[in-house]
C-alpha cells in the first residue's frame, strides 16, 4: 500500500468516526426530544382533562343560576298574585259596605 493510500485510508476511518459520532448525537437528541414530546402529550392530556371539568362546572353553575333565577321570578310571581288578590278582597269589600 502507498502512503497516499494509508493517508486516504485514514482520512476515511477519521471521517467515519466523525459521522458515528454525529449519528449517536443525533439519536441521542431524538430521544430526548421523543422524552420531551410524551411529557407535552401527558401535560396537553391533563389540560384537556381539566378543562373538560371546568366546562361541566360552568354548565352546572349556569343551570344553577337559571333554577334559581326561576325560583326567584316565581316568589316575586306568588307574591304580586297575593297582593293582587288583597287588592281584590279589599274592593269587594268595599262594594258590600
Amino acid at each position: 500500500m502507498t502512503e497516499d493510500s494509508r493517508q486516504l485510508l485514514v482520512l476515511l476511518e477519521l471521517r467515519f468516526n466523525e459521522l458515528m459520532a454525529l449519528c449517536d448525537a443525533q439519536k441521542q437528541k431524538i430521544q430526548e426530544l421523543e422524552q420531551a414530546l410524551e411529557v407535552k402529550e401527558t401535560e396537553l392530556n391533563q389540560a384537556i382533562e381539566k378543562i373538560g371539568a371546568l366546562n361541566a362546572k360552568c354548565n352546572n353553575l349556569l343551570t344553577a343560576q337559571v333554577i334559581s333565577v326561576e325560583e326567584g321570578e316565581m316568589k316575586n310571581a306568588k307574591m304580586r298574585v297575593s297582593k293582587l288578590v288583597r287588592e281584590v278582597e279589599k274592593c269587594i269589600a268595599l262594594l258590600n259596605e
